[in-house]
């Protein structure tokens, strides 16, 4: 089990840019797949983005947030960032850093995320 903790949310126009990190404890960090989820008001948590350095680096990204987000760890830190550029309104959500312990690649399936985090505000303004 891992405990972690988000940061690095907050209130930026569209166009603009955030990083979010995610402190995770344990010993073991680089064996877990760490992704990224986040859930807007009235809708589904969605998958944004994973990263998996267990066998060797391996990132996964949704759809709408390929070209403009970029996820990243530093084991040594036992941290994991998700850099958003090109900020859009649609991209306002709660988002979740969760991880996934000794997957082979990064996934979006969020039942195989065995620990998440309490999450961290983003809002887009237009």
């Amino acid at each position: 089990q891992v405990q972690l903790v988000e940061s690095g949310g907050g209130l930026v126009q569209a166009g603009g840019s955030l990083r979010l990190s995610c402190a995770a404890s344990g010993r073991t960090f680089s064996a877990y797949t760490m992704g990224w989820f986040r859930q807007a008001p009235g809708k589904e948590r969605e998958f944004v983005a994973a990263f998996t350095s267990w066998f060797s680096d391996s990132t996964y990204y949704a759809d709408s947030v390929k070209g403009r987000f970029t996820i990243s760890r530093d084991n040594g830190k036992n941290t994991v960032y998700l850099q958003m550029n090109s900020l859009k309104p649609e991209d306002t959500a709660v988002y979740y850093c969760a991880a996934a312990y000794l997957l082979a690649r990064p996934t979006a399936e969020a039942h195989k995320y065995g620990d998440w985090g309490q999450g961290t505000q983003v809002t887009v303004s237009s």
